[in-house]
């Protein structure tokens, strides 16, 4: 009965409820071998071992030299919810952010209005985005940044970074997230917009074009990519400060680039290879999002493992977030 109110209260207090009964399952098995465990339980261990993951994160469970350990219920609890509490300060900050720009949303624009307010923005065909943008720069004071999978083949790139040098001049900070695959495509471009001041970082692949200009200004494709034809403009403070807050989750996971010498330092190589790794990418897409052979990938792959003393690539995942490397 005792264990069954434990059961109870670990899934009250954050457990998620699709492994709390595995929690259960798995609870008297502690410091058996793992294979003994996946036996009783009629599983293969590689699946014991997936399905483990959720548990093996909140550091409820672990392996150790094929042995398995599950922690009792009362520490289960305690760091569910210290996981619970670090997640709601989090949210605490964004939701800090998205009150910081509410106000705006109690403006209204028609007298005639009074209980609903419309979204201040607008979708178009426009082509002429640059000279939008360089627009923006003159007329606004706020930070940029941006997100450019493939901007650098266009014939404005140059219109873009004297709009870029003048915010800089102007003592505002400009960061730009890149697809690894413009260190090889687009060098020269790299390095022209670090030399104006704009700050640089990559990520395997960047899903979509987007400014942010302060905390009024914001320019997407629609539908969200890179091929679309028309462009939503945004001015509601409240969308556009949630286009900043992806933007800055984005540019915190992102690997840093010294764009004088065009490329990643070997730590941020890492950590953009186990960060596929764990969105479970192969190996052949690996090497189209960051601009490297295959036979590369693999071999760092198993560079990884080996550093990592690990079998497979998700124990890999595993011990790298242990180790603080993703």
């Amino acid at each position: 009965m005792a264990r069954a109110e434990d059961g109870r209260l670990v899934a009250a207090f954050g457990l998620p409820e699709r492994v709390e009964p595995l929690y259960r399952r798995i609870l008297p098995g502690s410091g058996q071998a793992l294979e003994q465990v996946a036996a009783s339980l009629l599983l293969p261990v590689e699946e014991l071992l997936a399905r483990l993951q959720p548990l093996v994160a909140l550091s409820i469970a672990s392996v150790e030299d094929g042995v398995l350990h599950v922690v009792d219920p009362a520490t289960a609890t305690s760091r569910a919810l210290a996981q619970q509490a670090e997640k709601l300060l989090v949210a605490s900050r964004e939701l800090n952010r998205i009150a910081d720009v509410l106000p705006g949303l109690t403006e209204v624009r028609d007298e005639h209005v009074h209980h609903e307010q419309l979204v201040d923005g607008d979708v178009s065909a426009m082509s002429d985005v640059p000279s939008l943008i360089a627009q923006w720069v003159r007329e606004n004071r706020g930070d940029l940044s941006f997100l450019r999978p493939d901007q650098w083949r266009f014939p404005s790139e140059s219109e873009m970074a004297v709009a870029v040098g003048n915010a800089v001049r102007s003592g505002r900070r400009v960061r730009a997230i890149y697809p690894a695959r413009a260190l090889s495509e687009a060098p020269e471009v790299l390095r022209t917009r670090a030399a104006i001041g704009e700050e640089i970082r990559v990520v395997p692949s960047v899903l979509t074009r987007l400014v942010v200009v302060g905390p009024r200004r914001a320019i997407v494709p629609e539908p969200l990519g890179v091929g679309a034809e028309r462009r939503v403009v945004v001015r509601q403070p409240a969308v556009v400060g949630m286009f900043q807050a992806y933007f800055d989750l984005l540019w915190e996971s992102a690997g840093r680039v010294d764009a004088r010498v065009g490329r990643l330092p070997e730590h941020d190589q890492r950590r953009l290879l186990l960060a596929e790794l764990a969105d479970g990418v192969k190996d052949e897409q690996i090497a189209r999002n960051l601009d490297i052979s295959l036979r590369t990938v693999r071999r760092r792959v198993a560079a990884l493992m080996d550093e990592l003393d690990v079998d497979t690539r998700f124990q890999a995942g595993v011990e790298a977030a242990h180790r603080g490397w993703l």
